[in-house]
């Protein structure tokens, strides 16, 4: 995209952002009436009104529950409009790892544009930093199973909608570097063997790679993981230009056999680079010399992650994707040059209708080192209503069908772009954890296992993975934490590392429970290597996509195969003796 196409984006950008208020209230008017006969608005008695007071006094908050009946109708067949004024044709499925089960979304056309907008808009920021013209991208993207309910309706991924749509395909052309794989890699029927050939392809164009993506960060550490397994094939398929045996999708092997010649000397070079490497540090800029930095969404949950991605990218700054869900999106990321764990989102006013809900906690002296969520809600306010240095529950009104839609996401708002906030994400508000008057949150979890994990360091020792299940079948209950370790460690240590985490979580419900033994010792299970890869090959199997996949960090009680792999996988256990009960 030539560099006066971006600068006209970002003055279209600056132009709706500085007049954030008007542009909120024309969206939803826009919103509303091309969806007026939906039998959704309808039914709370809307009648047509597309003003903001009218929408907000007779349109209640909703959860995803609420909407269920409307979207199985939808699933059966019923073209009659339900959510939206147009009949919805494609379900969205979320990755089922937050609430254990996928959800299902609808999704429509307007959807695709909102998503180039937001795509026009943080790529010509980030290009505007960071240039890398008309290359290559080595992109680790799949597709998912595509089924079709018996009322004709297409149900898969949000990220395969997207990408099997030409207008997605079309509207992209322009504002990235074309993914250096084909269409028959990225909707291979077998990911393991995509992500084989998605290397492949990266390296056999070496030197025209500028960017190295994956929607989650999560998904980048995987495939170097995995690299680490394969390089050696990989150079020798590079060497023979014969693709190895374990390729076995008819189409995926038909499209590489058009571009694998014999190339020693690039597989010479592949093998004496990766030998030269210590401990993998800094891969990426070694096999791609011309990658300007590294993108993916690298927040929330994905946190954990950044120090092992990190090691892989080296040099190259790490920049974090934009800010959405399943549901649709928030915000973009104008500010590539921060890192991960300070990044922001800008709102775009015009991609759908915002809400924030206010949350106060009510003891805040006794709540001023916990993240955990115990927060009194007010009336929701609008995008430009929100205040510097408050927390808020984003509510969203999408194009796609969904009104007053608590998304369940905590933000800070940390400053504005004109008059449109930038937000920080902070936590999905759903309890983790809660035996009985405890609770904490995925945050409270990851900021536990993160203190406990600086016991490993010298022992040079890294964890892979991690997730949390309650056991309640004993009296008192108690957490279980699982870990999978890059290496075996010390009993002492992890005895350590057990006591660590029982005294990181400091929510005054759990410290007060665990003194009186109300609730019982942590357990630090240790599971097998490779156990968090069975966890998701089950989700796959469900009909996700590896390009969502979030590893759960709170396996449901109701979720029996997974707590099954957990136990199977099970190979010590550690108490903690903190408290001394």
């Amino acid at each position: 995209m030539p560099i006066f196409c971006c600068e006209e984006t970002i003055n279209e950008f600056e132009t709706l952002t500085r007049d954030a208020g008007r542009v909120q209230q024309d969206t939803l008017k826009k919103i509303l009436k091309v969806n007026a006969d939906a039998e959704y608005l309808k039914h709370f008695g809307l009648n047509g009104r597309t003003d903001v007071q009218s929408y907000k006094s007779c349109i209640p908050l909703c959860v995803h529950s609420d909407l269920e009946p409307y979207i199985q109708r939808i699933a059966d067949g019923d073209s009659s409009p339900q959510l939206t004024g147009k009949p919805i044709t494609s379900l969205s499925l979320s990755s089922g790892t937050t609430q254990g089960k996928p959800k299902f979304v609808p999704f429509n056309d307007e959807l695709i544009e909102n998503t180039l907008q937001i795509n026009h808009t943080s790529y010509a920021f980030r290009n505007r930093e960071y240039p890398i013209g008309k290359g290559k991208a080595l992109q680790f993207i799949y597709s998912s199973k595509q089924v079709v309910t018996k009322g004709g309706i297409l149900i898969t991924t949000a990220t395969t909608n997207l990408y099997r749509g030409p207008r997605y395909k079309e509207g992209m052309k322009d504002i990235q570097t074309q993914c250096c794989s084909p269409d028959e890699v990225v909707f291979g029927s077998d990911f393991q063997q995509s992500l084989y050939c998605h290397f492949l392809y990266g390296l056999i164009y070496s030197d025209e790679i500028y960017q190295v993506f994956s929607t989650f960060a999560h998904s980048l550490v995987r495939a170097f993981q995995t690299f680490e397994e394969v390089w050696e094939d990989l150079c020798v398929d590079v060497r023979d230009g014969v693709l190895s045996e374990k390729i076995t999708v008819p189409s995926i092997r038909e499209a590489v056999a058009k571009i694998l010649k014999p190339n020693p000397e690039l597989a010479e070079s592949i093998h004496k680079k990766c030998m030269g490497l210590n401990n993998w540090y800094g891969v990426i800029p070694a096999l791609w010399p011309n990658a300007k930095y590294v993108y993916g969404i690298m927040t929330g949950s994905m946190e954990p992650y950044l120090k092992k991605l990190r090691h892989y990218a080296g040099h190259l700054p790490l920049i974090s994707a934009d800010y959405g869900a399943s549901e649709g999106w928030v915000g973009a990321n104008i500010n590539p040059t921060l890192p991960p764990e300070e990044v922001v989102y800008c709102v775009l006013p015009q991609t759908g209708y915002f809400e924030f809900i206010p949350l106060e906690k009510p003891k805040a002296e006794e709540m001023e080192n916990s993240a955990s969520i115990h927060y009194i809600e007010s009336d929701p306010v609008g995008l430009t209503e929100v205040n510097i240095g408050k927390i808020y529950e984003v509510v969203l009104t999408t194009f796609g069908g969904l009104y007053r839609y608590r998304l369940g996401d905590v933000v800070k708002v940390v400053g504005f772009h004109n008059s449109t906030p930038e937000l920080k994400f902070v936590c999905r508000r759903s309890l983790v954890l809660s035996i009985n008057i405890d609770k904490n949150t995925e945050k409270d979890l990851q900021l536990a296992v993160e203190e406990a994990g600086k016991l490993l360091e010298p022992e040079e020792l890294e964890i892979v993975d991690f997730t949390s299940s309650m056991e309640k079948s004993s009296d008192p209950g108690r957490y279980v934490i699982y870990w999978e370790l890059s290496s075996d460690a010390s009993e002492d240590v992890l005895g350590s590392c057990a006591n660590c985490m029982d005294l990181a979580f400091v929510d005054g419900g759990y410290v007060g429970s665990r003194k009186v033994g109300s609730i019982g010792p942590l357990e630090l299970r240790i599971l097998k290597k490779g156990t968090f890869k069975e966890i998701l090959h089950h989700f796959l199997g469900l009909g996700g996509n590896v390009s969502q996949f979030k590893t759960p960090r709170f396996v449901n009680p109701l979720n029996i195969k997974v707590l099954e792999i957990l136990s199977r996988n099970t190979t010590k256990s550690y108490f903690s003796t903190a408290y001394g009960l």
